[in-house]
């Protein structure tokens, strides 16, 4: 009788604080040519909590002090698995759903090219992010189509959020997002 091998652990998840949301940890296989790690395997990711079947994919560039954010869609709203390619960037989420212990809170957590983390944020949540590098290359898989009417802005700079984006210098805000409203006044999930 053969031997079955052992099960390899290739994604480890990491619970936030709110609900919903983790960290993924992949398992990297490197050596001196390089790594290789799976980046996305619907089994595993079923495994993990994840069921949402993702529908676009979407890659952005920023340089050092960009910040995106924080972005949301009301009637068509979308679960994100984000990582980072190349460079670092603070992530940041909103839990905008009423009915969660966690409504209002915000988390952040450091994603980069070298720590190889991802963030499941389920749908509910607004997003964001800043740019800790020189540049950073940010991809993400969305569980619903990109709705331009739907898109809905909570200020970055919201004073009652209070979001330490751990800024080192004046933050490069689009015109779109300098008109986020304030937290209080957003539309939000039941």
């Amino acid at each position: 009788m053969s031997a079955v091998p052992a099960m390899v652990e290739v994604l480890r998840k990491i619970p936030m604080s709110l609900a919903g949301a983790f960290v993924l940890e992949p398992r990297v296989f490197g050596d001196e040519r390089g790594f290789f790690l799976e980046s996305y395997n619907e089994q595993t990711m079923a495994d993990v909590g994840i069921r949402e079947r993702f529908v676009q994919d979407n890659h952005s560039c920023s340089q050092r002090n960009v910040l995106r954010g924080l972005h949301y869609q009301i009637g068509k709203p979308q679960g994100k698995l984000v990582r980072v390619a190349e460079g670092e960037i603070l992530d940041v989420i909103v839990d905008l759903r009423r009915s969660s212990p966690t409504f209002g809170s915000w988390e952040a957590v450091r994603l980069s090219g070298e720590n190889h983390r991802m963030l499941w944020i389920p749908a509910g949540f607004a997003h964001g992010f800043s740019v800790k590098s020189q540049k950073a290359h940010v991809l993400y898989k969305a569980t619903d189509f990109y709705a331009p009417q739907q898109e809905r802005t909570v200020a970055w700079n919201d004073p009652e959020l209070k979001i330490d984006w751990e800024l080192d210098g004046d933050p490069i805000v689009s015109a779109k997002d300098q008109r986020g409203l304030a937290f209080r006044d957003a539309e939000t999930f039941a």
